[in-house]
């Protein structure tokens, strides 16, 4: 099973696919980061973004598209809302393209990677690059979050 896990965001969108049999079992395909320009308006940044995710499930034909549950601090109401944009393009394609849309909160991933919901970025990154075996630390955190995503995805689902 091929899973895509998605870090959405309007400057940067982290993405990583994985393929699992088991939750023993679990090899890196690709990841990496959709990039826009802040100069950009909305609309030519979401087409960004939709353009980049059609070629990588094009290409890699998950089974599953996991996300990150939107939530909004108080303090920072309008990060969430721009996020829930790039979001919703995620969710578009996940339709369009008939694919199952999952979607955990970030403690729910934090605890299923890590057994900690309260864990750091930091964190998150080096046991991503444990897991998956990687001979690196998957970074920027978009990529390292957005594999994160995905192995919840095995682990949550092998309960």
């Amino acid at each position: 099973m091929r899973i895509l896990g998605v870090d959405p965001g309007l400057l940067r969108t982290g993405y990583g696919v994985i393929e699992t049999q088991t939750a023993d079992q679990v090899k890196f395909i690709e990841a990496g980061v959709v990039r826009t320009s802040s100069c950009q308006g909305i609309s030519q940044r979401l087409f960004v973004i939709y353009k980049n995710l059609e070629d990588i499930i094009a290409t890699h034909k998950p089974s599953v598209i996991v996300l990150e549950k939107l939530y909004s601090h108080y303090k920072h109401p309008s990060t969430s809302i721009l996020m829930g944009h790039a979001r919703g393009v995620a969710c578009l394609l996940c339709g369009i393209n008939s694919i199952s849309l999952v979607n955990y909160s970030a403690t729910h991933i934090k605890k299923a990677v890590t057994g900690n919901g309260r864990a750091s970025k930091k964190q998150i990154q080096r046991i991503v690059k444990t897991l998956l075996n990687l001979q690196k630390l998957p970074e920027p955190f978009d990529i390292s979050d957005a594999l994160a995503i995905a192995l919840s995805y095995v682990y949550i689902a092998k309960k």
